[in-house]
């Protein structure tokens, strides 16, 4: 909460300086939010099956599942009947890498790999005769689907939107951030934002949670105390892929209403990074997430301005974490944070915008920096994709 407070503080000082007050309104933490939630289910999906010990970089292709089969229902039969077979479509997604992964021993990526490759196959040739026959569908979209339901806290908002407009320091950017939270917020984000608490109560606070985990700690030790490593391993690598698929059936049914072929757009990808960047624990994941997906919506709202105060931002956090390892006797780290932060200055005093394909890039080249900045202090489950079989240990 500290961390979050600092950077709070150093984007209303950004703003103030630069006058891109874009970057702290009501509409920006509003469309940061919408970005944020497919990355961080498809991070937490990845959570729950890295804990287990089963590395699942078919993230990707369990979010393209859930995209084609929420979109498939929705049509169909509605909305909420959508994210249901969305997340079904996801898991079975990871019952395929379970299957691969725990009975036979495959290699945690290529399985991977391949089930990105296999849901990109599939659904272009189920949407070839499905989406195709429908009014309003193609063989690469589908027809509408019906509005999955938004709410908005009326007095709240309006309340916190007009101070927000107010532009004051700090006060007017926590009225932002927090009118995000209660403006045009769709159902589903109400359900993501609460498995992370879930998560982390299931995981840490539950017997379930105690033996899942050493699963991906000392499978071996595990087994020597009656747990189930094969059981666990798969509950959690299906439940990684149920997670991956309601990613998916929010891109379809809220970030847009229909599905579109490569909708993910390597989502899946960057929950990943999140999941990493976040220690593998879900109070990281989340910010990373929403740091991934506030660096995404600079792209949609503001453009180049906004880029370009972030660039000021970038340049004060390199100055800190310089400060920082130079305090550790990080020396090496020190200089290459020294040298990045200046070009950034010197870039962002040389323009007084950004050209756009930098703006495009900005999620990406953020997710590279951050993960290079938090590599020093990861530590992942000990035997993650580690090949296991049952009585080696004894």
């Amino acid at each position: 909460m500290l961390v979050v407070a600092g950077v709070l503080f150093l984007v209303a000082a950004v703003r103030v300086i630069t006058g891109a007050h874009g970057i702290t309104s009501v509409g920006q933490t509003s469309t940061a939010l919408r970005l944020a939630v497919p990355i961080g289910l498809a991070g937490l999906g990845g959570l729950w099956a890295e804990r287990a010990g089963v590395i699942n970089i078919g993230l990707e292709g369990m979010m393209i599942l859930g995209t084609w089969f929420g979109a498939w229902a929705g049509v169909q039969w509605g909305p909420w009947t959508g994210v249901l077979v969305g997340i079904l479509g996801g898991a079975l997604g990871g019952l395929l890498h379970a299957i691969a992964t725990v009975t036979f021993g495959v290699n945690h990526i290529v399985s991977g790999v391949a089930i990105n490759i296999l849901a990109v196959g599939a659904t272009r040739y189920l949407s070839s005769f499905t989406f195709a026959d429908m009014e309003g569908g193609t063989s690469k979209q589908s027809p509408p689907i019906e509005s999955i339901g938004r709410i908005t806290v009326p007095w709240l908002s309006d309340a916190l939107d007009t101070l927000n407009d107010k532009h004051w320091f700090l006060v007017s950017d926590v009225a932002g951030l927090a009118g995000g939270l209660v403006t045009n917020l769709s159902l589903l984000t109400v359900v993501a934002v609460a498995l992370i608490p879930f998560s982390r109560w299931a995981l840490w606070h539950t017997a379930f949670g105690l033996r899942l985990r050493s699963c991906g700690e000392n499978p071996s030790a595990a087994e020597t105390l009656g747990v189930n490593v094969y059981k666990y391993k798969y509950i959690a690598v299906v439940i990684s892929g149920g997670f991956a698929g309601l990613g998916g059936v929010f891109l379809a049914e809220v970030a847009s209403n229909i599905y579109q072929e490569g909708q993910t757009g390597g989502r899946g990808y960057i929950g990943l990074a999140a999941m990493i960047f976040g220690n593998w624990m879900p109070g990281g994941l989340a910010l990373g997430a929403g740091l991934f997906g506030y660096t995404d919506s600079l792209n949609l709202r503001g453009g180049g301005q906004n880029v370009h105060a972030l660039l000021l931002l970038l340049a004060i956090l390199l100055v800190l974490a310089t400060a920082w390892a130079l305090y550790r006797r990080k020396y090496a780290t020190g200089a290459v944070s020294a040298v990045t932060g200046l070009v950034l200055f010197v870039w962002y005093l040389s323009v007084d915008e950004v050209p756009s394909q930098f703006v495009s890039a900005a999620p990406y080249v953020a997710t590279l920096l951050v993960l290079a900045m938090s590599a020093q202090r990861l530590r992942m489950p000990r035997a993650n994709g580690r090949p296991y079989r049952k009585g080696e240990g004894t």
